[in-house]
Parts: C-alpha cells; sequence; structure tokens
C-alpha cells in the first residue's frame, strides 16, 4: 500500500492531471474503502476534482471523438465564400476558421491546442 500512497502523494502535487495520473488516484481512493471526501482531505486533494476524474475514467468512450477530416484547396482564382467553420475542443475551447484559411497555420493552432492541459 506504501506504493500506492507514494503515487497519490506526487499526484497530489501537481498542478495539472493527464488521465494516468488521474486514474493512480482514483484507483487508490476506490482500493481504500474511504469515501471520496476523506480520501480527498487525507491526500489534500479537492474532492470536487477526484469525483470529476472518477466519473471521466469509468466512461472514456464518450466525450470529445476525432473524425477524418480532408483539406482541399479552392482552385486558383475562386475567392473563398462561404461561412466561418468553428471547431469545438472537448474542454470547451474552440477555434473559428474563416474561409480561405491556410491549412497550414491550422493544423499548427491545432497542435499547439491539443498539447495543452487537459484539466484540473
Amino acid at each position: 500500500m506504501a506504493g500506492k500512497n507514494d503515487g497519490v502523494a506526487r499526484v497530489a502535487g501537481l498542478r495539472y492531471w493527464g488521465a494516468a495520473d488521474a486514474r493512480v488516484v482514483v484507483e487508490a481512493w476506490k482500493d481504500s474503502g474511504e469515501r471520496l471526501s476523506e480520501f480527498a482531505r487525507r491526500h489534500g486533494i479537492k474532492a470536487r476534482r477526484l469525483g470529476q476524474w472518477a466519473k471521466r475514467l469509468e466512461s472514456p468512450g464518450e466525450g470529445m471523438a476525432f473524425h477524418p477530416v480532408r483539406v482541399v484547396q479552392a482552385p486558383e482564382g475562386d475567392a473563398p465564400r462561404g461561412e466561418p467553420i468553428e471547431i469545438v475542443m472537448g474542454d470547451g475551447r474552440s477555434v473559428r476558421v474563416p474561409p480561405g484559411f491556410a491549412a497550414p497555420d491550422l493544423e499548427r493552432v491545432l497542435s499547439v491546442l491539443g498539447a495543452g492541459p487537459t484539466c484540473c
């Protein structure tokens, strides 16, 4: 059990948790048999944070999904037309892409957004 507590102590001190970090804490909490609030208080973790991660890890198939997208370039001389495209990320952030955007620019923006913190 000391190994699990060491892992919980390490993760509890992190500002941002990834899924692997959260899984360490959630599994330790479930193995402890304690109420969520008791476990969180004992480890200096916000109970709400632990509860949200527990819920997220129970249903990993829900939420954000990726779909294949093909970016095509308009023929020369065609003016961009149409409405902007809005991409909403799983955490609520959004990117609005105007007609006539440069695909490499969009790829860089999405790459930066994907590398950012995912939660809590």
